[in-house]
């Protein structure tokens, strides 16, 4: 049975609601998903589908809550609280240990310090606190000679950025993402899911492979004691998985500022059209220059943990080379090991969300926002 698509397009995105129905129909028939796009700030795609999920459903988005967690820090660039080029140690002095006192804000952020993870690894607890994570890197050594290459610091970014943001404020990462973005914009996106709002998560469900996938699955090299797996904390005796991880209350309460965050699609695309857009009587909460800087690649060619080439920005993923290379040079946002994807295009003004409640092969943005992407950014250049 077709599932039913809800929600609304506005004139000119009929082709994506006929997008994203054709994607639906070749899903399984328990797909849920969420897609919202906003174009200079106008909303003009907002659709959903699934049973017992609806546009007000938050979905666990993982790595999409590095976005979040680096809005705040732009913010905090652009009012001149943080200065990019300054040493890490300028705010957090402890950093220093294991030859890591010359390393600056803006090789932190940008996945450049080497400090992926833990040599005798984290416990479930500690990877819930990003105090706790920060507190135990600031004495390991790296992995590699901070500035000098770049890997995806999957689980710890957060924490490592929030450190400096509470260092220089006085106040966590997930405190200023309340009160100066999720509140004032009334966005569902959560880095702390408050417990009367529990009743609207859809728990993350398990990827199911199809034996093609499982086989390419089966067939990457692994090994106990790669970056990769310090990185994901896959070498400690008992790691636990990612949907253990996002599934557990305590994880969502705390929203760790690298993967606990949970949203629904409005909220994904909401954030970043406030980035750059005119939102009602709200300007942009990045000005040009601002934009400018955290769309900029900083990082890219092969990255050392997850051995592919990627390329970040300040904090964000660079969209437009590592994914989508329609989209405008500057495009930035993250993707999450759930399937979701969320960016801004500045060219083209439109801010993209989608989340999914079911894991994707292979990880990272869901396949099918290749083709969703492709819809939304065709009617916007139309627009």
């Amino acid at each position: 049975m077709t599932q039913e698509i809800h929600g609304t397009v506005a004139d000119g995105f009929e082709a994506v609601r006929e997008e994203f129905a054709a994607f639906v129909a070749g899903e399984r028939p328990d797909y849920e998903g969420q897609l919202c796009a906003y174009v200079h700030g106008r909303r003009v795609v907002d659709l959903w589908t699934g049973d017992g999920n609806d546009a007000d459903s938050l979905h666990a988005v993982f790595s999409s809550t590095k976005g979040a967690a680096h809005l705040v820090a732009a913010l905090l660039v652009q009012d001149g609280t943080l200065e990019l080029d300054r040493k890490v140690t300028y705010y957090w002095p402890e950093f220093a240990a294991e030859g890591k006192g010359a390393l600056t804000l803006r090789e932190l952020i940008t996945h450049r310090a080497g400090l992926v993870g833990l040599d005798v690894g984290f416990t479930r607890d500690e990877l819930a606190d990003d105090r706790a994570i920060a507190e135990r890197l600031a004495d390991q050594r790296p992995f590699w000679r901070p500035g000098t290459a770049f890997g995806y610091h999957a689980l710890v970014i957060g924490a490592l950025t929030g450190e400096v943001v509470r260092r220089a404020t006085g106040r966590s990462i997930q405190e200023l993402w309340e009160e100066r973005i999720r509140a004032p914009y009334g966005l569902d996106f959560h880095l702390g899911l408050p417990a009367a709002l529990e009743p609207r998560y859809r728990s993350a469900q398990p990827m199911i492979p199809t034996p093609v996938q499982q086989a390419e699955i089966d067939a990457t090299p692994t090994g106990p004691h790669t970056l990769a797996s310090i990185a994901f904390n896959a070498h400690v005796p008992d790691p636990g998985d990612l949907l253990e991880y996002i599934n557990s209350r305590t994880v969502r309460a705390k929203g760790p500022a690298s993967a606990g965050g949970v949203a629904a699609a409005r909220g994904l695309a909401g954030m970043y059209a406030a980035a750059i857009s005119e939102m009602g009587d709200r300007p942009p909460l990045l000005k040009p220059d601002t934009i400018a800087e955290v769309g900029q690649i900083h990082s890219t060619g092969y990255d050392l943990v997850v051995r592919q080439h990627r390329s970040f920005g300040l904090g964000f993923q660079a969209i437009a080379d590592s994914r989508h290379p329609f989209l405008g040079a500057g495009t930035f946002g993250h993707s999450g090991a759930g399937g979701s994807q969320a960016f801004a295009d500045p060219w083209s003004g439109l801010a993209y969300g989608y989340t999914r409640r079911r894991l994707a092969f292979p990880g990272g943005a869901a396949p099918e926002n290749d083709r969703l992407v492709k819809a939304v950014h065709r009617a916007a250049l139309a627009s």
